[in-house]
């Protein structure tokens, strides 16, 4: 049985026949530099729908795992590789993803607004329809990355190169662009 919103609870779910709860609490370790410490390898991991709000992911291998739909408010995030996960419909908000790699991922219609996309590999990344309202992409690689009707409401693009990037659809009147760019230059 699932929590309210038809999230998975932590304790319930398993990946490679080992309980997650015990995985993200080596992670932790694993993190914090403790004995006992191992880092979650949690490649091809079906979490989606999973309540993973406020839990310590950074440094955690979740490459081409299913993260759909699932709660990840509030979590830390940081040099995580998402590469080609599936992280749609996924709730982000408030999230550290510092130095993360999302090359590949699907974040479309993701709740994303306030995320720290702060130097992030985001080649190849699908943010169609996704809520990036206040992100930061500073120093972020976007090449190949679309954006394609998200909201980009107040994001942060400084330093950042646009180049590559499929910008079609979106409103960048308030978004703080790189120097020398004006958003009516963008792809519209």
């Amino acid at each position: 049985m699932g929590l309210a919103g038809g999230l998975r609870s932590v304790p319930r779910i398993k990946h490679e026949g080992r309980r997650l709860s015990e995985l993200l609490e080596k992670h932790e370790k694993f993190y914090r530099n403790h004995p006992g410490g191992e880092q979650a390898d949690l490649r091809g991991a079906d979490l989606s729908r999973a309540n993973l709000a406020g839990m310590i992911l950074a440094r955690a291998i979740l490459h081409r795992a299913n993260l759909e739909g699932a709660d990840l408010r509030g979590a830390k995030l940081t040099a995580a590789d998402f590469s080609g996960a599936n992280l749609r419909k996924a709730d982000l908000r408030n999230t550290d993803m510092t130095e993360a790699r999302l090359a590949g991922a699907d974040l479309s219609e993701a709740q994303a607004s306030g995320v720290e996309f702060y130097r992030c590999d985001l080649s190849n990344t699908n943010f169609r329809l996704a809520n990036l309202r206040n992100a930061n992409f500073r120093g972020a690689n976007v090449n190949g990355a679309k954006f394609s009707g998200a909201d980009m409401d107040v994001a942060i693009l400084r330093e950042t190169d646009l180049t590559g990037a499929d910008l079609s659809g979106v409103d960048l009147k308030t978004a703080l662009m790189p120097r020398g760019v004006v958003p009516t230059t963008v792809k519209q």
